[in-house]
């Protein structure tokens, strides 16, 4: 999450460094995202972003923009792959972080975005965030004045809910 709207020390990829420290693991955290891109833009950076030396992990968490967008669920979950692919061979870790779509593009368009993160996570045997914003979508004292963007608040809640799934993903 790139934090729009937020201060610098209040970014998600901020706190949960800061977090994950206070708590004795000794990491770097990376903030890789860009305000607005779609999965498309996460795959066309990827090679990239993911040259870096010593990438441990990263935190896939791609596709709320796809979906407010209403770009094709079988597009997101083809880039979603690419980024997952082009991670593995470099022998990068993936963690998925899944969101789930509103209504707003109708049933069916829902259906098929929200089977995108189970079934990758199965295809790929890697572990799976069921929904990033747990706790803070659609809750107007998590977010921002626009609804949809995290402040200070749901940034730490979001981080709590990464903390646990990375100490349990390396315990």
């Amino acid at each position: 999450m790139a934090g729009y709207g937020l201060p610098n020390e209040h970014h998600l990829s901020v706190v949960l460094e800061q977090n994950l420290k206070s708590k004795g693991l000794n990491v770097t955290v990376i903030n890789g995202s860009v305000s607005g891109s779609t999965s498309s833009g996460g795959l066309n950076r990827a090679e990239w972003t993911l040259s870096e030396p010593n990438i441990d992990l990263i935190i896939l968490s791609l596709g709320a923009n796809d979906m407010l967008r209403g770009i094709s669920p079988e597009e997101t979950k083809k880039n979603l792959e690419g980024i997952i692919n082009i991670a593995q061979t470099k022998n990068i870790k993936v963690m998925l972080a899944g969101m789930i779509a509103p209504n707003s593009h109708g049933a069916e368009y829902k259906k098929n975005f929200d089977e995108i993160y189970p079934t990758i996570s199965k295809e790929f045997n890697i572990p799976l965030i069921p929904f990033l914003l747990e706790g803070v979508a659609l809750k107007p004292e998590y977010n921002l004045s626009d609804g949809m963007h995290p402040n200070k608040e749901g940034t730490l809640i979001i981080s709590k809910t990464l903390e646990k799934n990375i100490k349990e993903y390396f315990n």
